[in-house]
């Protein structure tokens, strides 16, 4: 997917309006000037972030309930997939990012893009935070997928939506943690990288001690 499927894409999924476009290029705008600042993306990826970070984020929506109130996105970074979801979909959107230049960053885009008042900034570590649980819950390069789980597992419900890409290791990380976690797993393909995977779970939980998965 190149830059000009990657914007095509985007608006016929979605059925980007123009507003919502426009508040994409200004984010644009705001991600190749603040990474001139710190180090947010590569910037070899800048030159490709339509397929690499924006259509990348944007296809975890495919995989969330429609119906899904509140999303809470751990370690959002330079904001993928949080203020990607968040521009592309009402309801609440919660983006976790304990780096305080960046968590900064995000709470000036948010503003800057109209939608501070259902994107929430939290720039505190994950482990600190006390919110009610999510409808999903979606983490993009933040942590192995054993960690993950138990840090989100208190923000989650028997219902949570788990949309975790997992790029090119995504089934030897999930088979890894069968013998500790339980729930309904499963593997998407990733529309923007032909060798990378989404691992998508609900019902997740930890097993009790001495029960492996056989």
């Amino acid at each position: 997917m190149d830059e000009v499927e990657a914007r095509a894409w985007l608006v016929a999924t979605f059925d980007v309006s123009r507003e919502t476009s426009r508040r994409l290029d200004r984010f644009v705008e705001l991600l190749r000037r603040e990474n001139e600042l710190q180090n947010l993306v590569s910037r070899s990826s800048l030159d490709q972030v339509w397929a690499r970070h924006i259509a990348d984020s944007a296809q975890l929506l495919l995989h969330a309930p429609a119906s899904a109130e509140r999303w809470l996105d751990l370690g959002s970074g330079a904001g993928f997939p949080g203020l990607i979801v968040a521009l592309l979909r009402g309801g609440e959107t919660i983006l976790v990012e304990e780096r305080r230049k960046r968590a900064e960053f995000l709470s000036r885009a948010a503003v800057e893009l109209g939608i501070a008042a259902r994107a929430h900034i939290l720039g505190r570590r994950a482990e600190t935070i006390d919110i009610p649980p999510a409808d999903v819950i979606s983490a993009r390069a933040f942590a192995p997928l054993n960690r993950l789980l138990g840090l989100g597992e208190r923000f989650a419900t028997p219902q949570t939506r788990w949309v975790l890409p997992k790029g090119r290791n995504a089934k030897s990380e999930l088979d890894a943690v069968l013998s500790s976690w339980q729930g309904h797993f499963r593997l998407e393909p990733s529309l923007t990288d032909a060798d990378a995977s989404i691992i998508v779970a609900e019902g997740v939980r930890r097993r009790a001690k001495g029960k492996r998965k056989t």
